[in-house]
């Protein structure tokens, strides 16, 4: 494993090539804001989610009728990346792995900027192959929280109605439960982590706030280009999971094929997708 720190003068940002993942933001005070990975909770820290997030129903998907299987979140955390650039402030790390499950020729790009108080995150697919392929992109940065998760609160752009659809092992019920009307700030609570995440694929906002009781420290996530929304935790950790995906788990419901799923990009040959997220230390 080997690691490259980028510097903006206000934060520095501490990156593996294994999974592409961050291990570290410190702030301009020299203060640790991501957390990390005690195995006694969650051993990872900011894991990148392709070619899917969440669970597909059957640990598989279908297309043009031959079944791919394909394990929850995908397969790309797992393995090491190429790192094809980077200086004081960017790293470019390059992924081409194929397996059953995703036998398809592409490259996907994870890059990492820091500019003043801000890391951009740039994921990038292209499609270098003769066939369509459909994938999903999504992040799993897990951040400190300052008191303790019961002491921190969400805070949304804009007014929202919180419907929250509820997971039954890996996949989504067709049921949901409204956590609030008209609401921009939810409080954390353990107990809503007691089965799994919180899933919210409806959001107008596309800005979330991470703010603690006990300190003006803060963490903003700008997720533009991104529709649905996690919240995650291990109960009694000291950590939240603030995720953009482009696509949510299967319904349990849902027929398994990858073209009917929502938020799934379609890649046809020699075609690109770009997705962007914005993480602001406060």
């Amino acid at each position: 494993m080997e690691f490259v720190t980028l510097n903006s003068g206000l934060i520095r940002v501490r990156i593996s090539d294994f999974g592409a993942e961050m291990h570290s933001i410190l702030d301009r005070d020299g203060e640790e804001r991501l957390w990390q990975g005690d195995p006694k909770f969650w051993a990872n820290r900011a894991p990148i989610m392709f070619p899917v997030c969440g669970g597909l129903k059957e640990d598989a998907y279908l297309l043009n009728g031959k079944r791919y299987p394909m394990q929850k979140h995908g397969f790309a955390r797992k393995l090491p990346w190429k790192l094809v650039y980077s200086d004081e402030t960017i790293a470019r790390y390059e992924l081409t792995h194929q397996e059953e499950g995703f036998p398809f020729e592409y490259a996907m790009f994870a890059e990492y900027s820091v500019s003043g108080s801000t890391i951009t995150v740039r994921y990038e697919v292209e499609n270098r192959g003769s066939e369509v392929f459909y994938c999903g992109l999504g992040s799993h940065e897990a951040y400190r929280t300052f008191g303790g998760l019961e002491q921190c609160s969400i805070f949304f752009e804009r007014p929202e109605t919180l419907k929250r659809f509820i997971l039954h092992g890996n996949l989504l019920a067709d049921d949901y439960e409204i956590m609030g009307e008209n609401v921009s700030c939810l409080p954390l609570k353990t107990e809503y982590f007691a089965v799994d995440a919180l899933v919210f694929p409806y959001l107008k906002s596309r800005e979330a706030t991470l703010a603690s009781n006990v300190c003006d420290k803060r963490i903003r996530v700008r997720y533009d280009g991104m529709d649905v929304l996690m919240l995650w935790t291990k109960p009694g950790a000291d950590y939240v999971c603030i995720e953009p995906w482009t696509n949510a788990p299967d319904f349990e419901s849902c027929d398994m094929n990858i073209e009917h799923k929502p938020g799934m990009i379609r890649l046809v040959p020699g075609a690109n997708a770009v997705r962007r997220h914005f993480i602001e230390v406060i």
